[in-house]
């Protein structure tokens, strides 16, 4: 008997166009001082990455040429396989005596252009690395490491840097440890979320929180703001004013709250109720579907919901889980996320409680049994970009290393 260990060195999530190490241990775990040991024997192993891709057959149409077809290699699975790159051999003939290990070291840098890991209604896109090998005379064996692919497409450009084409910003480091930095292409990528998802910049925090107190105040010259990041909107519907809603930025990483604000303290129309949904809409692209008008595949991830009568000031809190996927597009399907707010408003005026300044007695207030509403509902696009996969491995429920006896 013989024991395979594959480990991936850096865990199971990663960035397209990083490079994938995984290592693979074989053990022959007899020990020495047995009586019944022997030497194993292996005649071969090898190591390929693969992408599944599955679709839905009452949603997606795919051409002839592109049928899913059977994977001769894994058992019970269904869909198109394509391997990302041919076979690497990891050896040949591998004699193991009892008690003796032998490791190998299996690399891949995964294509910029990879979908990534993705379980929606439409389509699957499923990411693992098989390790083959085979004893002589026995059938072969597999042992498969799922992993999780995250795409930036911002990266889609990325050229690695070159010693010469990198000058040197801090004096304390040396060139090499610099090029060396960065031309790594998660270093890049960290840049560019940092760069596109930060916080506003002090000028548009401070315009940002005039126009709101304007807003609440009621003073007249102050539009709703748009500041790239940061958007005051006013809420109405057919009948009036509801309020102000503020938004402070519209693109975040996974793992972020997006927080949001109401003020229903200038509004015309009462809010009685209020919700908001984090959900991601999955669209066909058009040359791909079963059927014309068919509608988006909408999925709710995080939902606040809140009575809001008589309320002055409301706000929600919506954390973008890191298990789920960014938004992206290939030429079979898109993702894209937003917030779905729903409202509920009285046609008629709702009188607030009052109690006299020399009230000795507790007064209890009793809501109208019968009020007459209204629903309306509005969705904001937002945007929702991968974060850091080692941030993402921490909750990743695939573990980075996997074992088979053969």
């Amino acid at each position: 008997m013989i024991e395979v260990v594959a480990k991936l060195v850096r865990g199971p999530v990663f960035l397209a166009g990083e490079n994938l190490e995984c290592v693979v241990a074989f053990t022959n775990p007899l020990s020495a001082l047995s009586t019944s040991a022997s030497s194993e024997t292996l005649a071969w192993a090898s190591a390929q990455i693969h992408c599944q891709f599955h679709a839905s057959d009452s949603r997606v149409q795919l051409p002839a040429s592109e049928e899913p077809q059977q994977d001769v290699q894994a058992v019970n699975e269904t869909g198109a396989v394509h391997p990302f790159h041919s076979t690497k051999i990891l050896f040949c003939d591998l004699r193991l005596d009892p008690g003796e290990t032998k490791s190998y070291s299996y690399s891949e840098t995964l294509p910029l252009t990879a979908p990534p890991s993705f379980r929606g209604q439409s389509v699957k896109y499923v990411y693992k690395l098989t390790i083959g090998c085979q004893r002589v005379n026995c059938p072969i064996q597999l042992l498969r490491l799922p992993f999780r692919v995250l795409l930036l497409h911002a990266l889609q450009g990325f050229q690695p840097l070159h010693d010469d084409e990198v000058a040197p910003s801090n004096p304390f480091l040396d060139d090499d440890e610099i090029c060396k930095k960065d031309s790594r292409l998660l270093d890049s990528a960290m840049e560019i979320l940092m760069n596109v998802t930060s916080r506003r910049t002090l000028r548009e925090s401070a315009m940002m929180w005039l126009s709101w107190l304007c807003s609440i105040s009621g003073l007249r010259g102050c539009p709703p703001l748009c500041l790239g990041r940061t958007s005051i909107t006013n809420i109405s519907n057919a009948r009036g004013r509801v309020g102000t809603f503020c938004i402070f930025k519209t693109v975040y990483k996974l793992g972020e709250d997006v927080i949001g604000t109401f003020n229903f303290s200038d509004g015309e129309i009462p809010c009685i109720q209020y919700s908001v949904s984090l959900q991601t809409e999955e669209s066909v692209q058009e040359e791909y579907r079963r059927s014309r008008g068919q509608p988006l595949s909408v999925s709710t991830h995080a939902q606040h919901q809140e009575s809001c009568l008589h309320t002055a000031s409301s706000n929600f809190s919506l954390p973008v889980p890191l298990s789920s996927c960014p938004g992206f597009s290939t030429n079979i399907v898109s993702l894209k996320w937003r917030l779905h707010f729903e409202f509920v408003t009285s046609r008629e005026p709702v009188e607030a409680p009052t109690v006299p300044e020399n009230q000795a007695e507790i007064i209890t207030w009793t809501g109208a049994e019968h009020i007459d509403v209204n629903t309306f509902s509005w969705d904001l696009p937002i945007r929702v970009l991968p974060t850091n996969p080692l941030l993402a491995s921490y909750v990743s429920p695939a573990s980075s290393s996997h074992s088979i006896c053969i």
